[in-house]
């Protein structure tokens, strides 16, 4: 797992030598956020974005009857890991309140069953404790950006993103991807993710599901166009 850098603040010694203050332990403390401010960026091998939906209890469905999430960008775009825990560390899930949701995703790809890149994918969806879904969430945050998700997935199916709603007594800790029709994929996701946590985090099989997009009771396919180009394939940084 990825090391959280430290908070920095005011009055640090200098890694060059030791302090004349503090015990031996605070002193490596020092020298190590002095590293990690140091230390150059570790890019990721895609760009995320953050979005946050408050679903507004009276949000009104527009008249062809489909669901459009209140969708809000949030920061800038996450371009290596620093970036992802500069957002991590500064975004307390605990604050979050019901009916909310906030969403990890690639470039391209947004937070919505209709969006046409997600169309005919599915998801891997955990209820989690609410003690227990900040690790869970971040955890999962780092399989997605880390290319563990992806790497599992079959030839030609891609990792959309991953998303936390906030329900009553749980959290909803969710998986993207884009072929809901891969039983391989589906299978695959699953393995990961229970592989990757650890056994005080591992849900109960009652406790997760997956399901199609399509076999939401709120999903409505957009309407086809001819003129619709063909899905773009996914891009990685170059």
């Amino acid at each position: 797992m990825a090391l959280r850098p430290s908070l920095l603040t005011k009055g640090l010694s200098s890694a060059s030598g030791p302090s004349d203050t503090g015990s031996p332990a605070e002193q490596r403390g020092d020298a190590k956020k002095n590293m990690l401010k140091a230390m150059r960026p570790l890019p990721t091998q895609h760009y995320w974005n953050v979005y946050f939906d408050r679903s507004q209890k009276d949000q009104q469905k527009p008249p062809d009857g489909t669901y459009t999430a209140t969708l809000e960008q949030l920061g800038s775009q996450i371009e290596s890991v620093q970036d992802f825990w500069r957002y991590n560390n500064n975004t307390p899930v605990e604050q979050i309140k019901m009916r909310e949701s906030i969403y990890l995703f690639k470039q391209g790809f947004q937070p919505i069953w209709e969006d046409r890149r997600n169309v005919n994918g599915g998801s891997w969806t955990f209820r989690v404790p609410k003690a227990n879904g900040p690790d869970f969430w971040t955890r999962i945050q780092l399989m997605a950006i880390g290319e563990k998700l992806q790497g599992c997935l079959d030839l030609g199916d891609q990792l959309c993103g991953v998303g936390l709603s906030v329900r009553f007594n749980s959290h909803l800790i969710s998986v993207w991807h884009r072929d809901g029709s891969n039983q391989k994929s589906i299978d695959s996701i699953l393995a990961t993710v229970l592989e990757e946590l650890p056994s005080e985090l591992k849900p109960k099989p009652d406790n997760y599901f997956y399901k199609k997009h399509s076999d939401h009771a709120g999903f409505k396919a957009p309407p086809t166009k001819a003129s619709d180009p063909a899905p773009a394939p996914e891009a990685a940084k170059s």
